[in-house]
């Protein structure tokens, strides 16, 4: 490299991108929300589609917003919605209650994931469910029925076992993705069976207890039923208390998909035990690693992502999971419910309407969309690389490709955890090999880099500042894909973007797919400056007939040498989410990692 334009010239652009110390996004100014979510509520009622709603906004800290229109209910005689009306929850009761009771489980190592129903309700393996496991239910992929029989006649939690021992799988377990009741009247089951306690008091003890959610349970007091919304009619009679759900119901109101009425704020302290990462408070409910766990994203068959029970990308989500993009996660009622949360963002988003009253055709789904964009809009996201984006795909791209990785200390995800670690823990996408360009995988070392072992995942590492600065043809045997995460410094004479045109050019050899995880331009992304390479002197630090800053991202960069240059690689850049292109470096709230020798800029 050029040591002199290194000393002088990029130190200055940098340091004017870096600051120098990091910035932390506060909390947004949301003064504009407010109107943005009455005009929606209001003219959602406007249609029928519900006759009131709560809305309650918050972040890790606590409530920034909460608001009550229309009526909580229309008949026998009108009522006001307020802030503190109870709703029936309806299939959040999947994710508030059996989800965390069976996670709270499997920390005390009373339940696996990967154990079969049947180890702990020996009788369930009959007709053909004895591969079905407690992670096939917690993600709707158990090959089970969507619901019990409702076209027959049956009452009670007995007869309701019966029934789901009767069942037979329709798929094998594992096909396909089929969300379904029966999957959480199971699980609802297993929390009986091995804590030994009914699930509406293991609820009460283990979750709402703890959590202060003092107006959240299952079978809510008569004293409760003046703050009630009512929801259906069902066989000429208004319910009113009583679980809307049909299965629930004739349960006695306990049930693992459905049964639990609760209030905006109680659900709002669920949110944020969730997002402080299992606590509320000096309340622990999971631990760290478990919430990561639950909200790791898993590519499901038919392409939607979910966790354990919770829903990240699906037709379900009603338009939220776009709107707050990436990462988020959330969950929705039949009834009209709903919450969905972003912790990238670190704020959650609240909407409780009984859209079933007073006639049962109304709709929640285009208020839950409306109110996502805007609250959204109104909370600009972080900036996530293109690591963090894959991630939030489940690295679904990658899934059964053996693979290199070009990286060096740069690539890691918004946390700090390095790509390599990401990919190589990733279930189904096997890390075979690394490149390091120059400077070496610490990006700390001048001169020839050696070749080796990468030591926290112990990957063989092939260096391409060494003996050679291409990839070599033997170096592709096996490989189903490259991907290249690295940051770019802005300059057109920084050699990492050179080592990334050479690997897109063996690839297209190999006919090796190549996925660039995109980054910032720490320089921003909109002013381009200085004279243009003569295309006569290109080399290892001039590629492409470029200006000294060329204004680009490193995937851009990518997508440019591919075409121009002819290269011909197949390359797909996964975008980052929430980048602006006149951004510096500073303005994307990413911790920087100094990436090479020559740019030592710190605190």
């Amino acid at each position: 490299m050029f040591p002199w334009l290194h000393r002088h010239l990029l130190p200055g652009l940098i340091l004017l991108a870096l600051g120098t110390t990091p910035a932390f996004a506060a909390r947004p100014d949301l003064t504009s929300l407010a109107p943005a979510i009455d005009t929606a509520v209001r003219e959602e009622m406007a249609t029928g589609d519900i006759p009131g709603a709560v809305v309650l906004v918050g972040d890790r800290d606590g409530i920034l917003y909460e608001g009550a229109w229309g009526l909580r209910q229309v008949v026998p005689k009108a009522a006001p919605m307020a802030a503190d009306t109870i709703f029936d929850l309806a299939s959040m009761t999947k994710v508030l209650v059996t989800t965390t009771a069976i996670m709270q489980l499997v920390e005390r190592g009373k339940v696996h994931l990967e154990a079969p129903v049947s180890r702990y309700w020996p009788a369930f393996a009959a007709n053909g469910k004895a591969a079905i496991t407690v992670e096939a239910l917690l993600t709707h992929t158990s090959g089970l029925r969507a619901d019990l029989d409702l076209a027959r006649r049956w009452a009670g939690a007995t007869e309701a076992r019966a029934l789901l021992l009767a069942e037979t799988p329709v798929s094998p377990s594992g096909e396909r993705f089929r969300y379904s009741d029966i999957n959480f009247l199971v699980l609802g089951e297993v929390v009986r069976r091995v804590s030994g306690l009914p699930l509406d008091q293991y609820a009460a003890r283990h979750i709402f207890g703890p959590l202060g959610m003092a107006h959240t349970r299952f079978l809510p007091p008569a004293a409760w039923r003046p703050r009630i919304a009512p929801t259906d009619l069902q066989d000429g009679t208004l319910r009113w208390g009583q679980v809307s759900d049909p299965a629930a119901y004739r349960m006695g109101g306990v049930a693992g998909h459905a049964g639990v009425f609760g209030t905006a704020a109680d659900l709002a302290r669920f949110a944020r035990m969730l997002l402080s990462g299992g606590t509320l408070g000096k309340r622990r409910i999971l631990r760290t690693s478990t919430v990561a766990l639950l909200t790791r994203p898993r590519v499901l068959p038919g392409g939607m992502t979910r966790g354990l029970g919770w829903d990240m990308t699906s037709s379900y989500a009603g338009g939220q999971d776009s709107a707050f993009g990436p990462g988020s996660y959330g969950h929705t009622g039949y009834t009209g419910t709903s919450l969905w949360m972003d912790p990238n963002r670190g704020c959650y988003l609240i909407i409780l309407a009984s859209r079933l009253h007073p006639d049962g055709k109304g709709d929640a789904r285009p208020l839950r969309r409306r109110l996502a964009e805007a609250v959204a809009a109104a909370w600009p996201p972080p900036v996530l690389p293109g690591i963090d984006v894959l991630a939030a795909q489940g690295f679904a791209p990658l899934l059964g490709k053996r693979m290199a990785l070009l990286t060096n200390q740069t690539g890691v995800d918004r946390q700090g955890r390095r790509t390599a670690d990401l990919l190589a823990r990733a279930p189904g996408v096997p890390l075979a090999l690394l490149f390091s360009p120059e400077h070496g995988p610490t990006g700390d070392r001048e001169g020839r880099i050696t070749s080796g072992t990468d030591t926290a995942t112990g990957v063989p590492i092939l260096s391409l500042y060494g003996a050679s600065r291409r990839p070599p043809p033997e170096a592709w045997a096996g490989l189903d894909a490259v991907v290249i995460d690295i940051q770019d410094v802005g300059a057109r004479f920084y050699t990492y973007a050179t080592t990334m045109a050479y690997v897109l050019e063996a690839a297209a050899a190999a006919h090796v797919p190549v996925y660039l995880l995109d980054r910032p331009n720490p320089i921003t992304a909109t002013a381009v400056q200085g004279p243009v390479l003569d295309a006569d002197r290109r080399s290892f630090t001039g590629y492409f007939a470029l200006p000294v800053r060329h204004g680009m991202t490193l995937g851009e960069l990518a997508a440019l040498f591919n075409a121009e240059n002819n290269i011909g690689a197949a390359l797909t850049v996964i975008p980052m989410h929430g980048y602006h292109r006149d951004r510096w470096y500073d303005e994307t709230d990413l911790r920087w990692i100094n990436p090479s020798p020559n740019l030592p800029v710190r605190d």
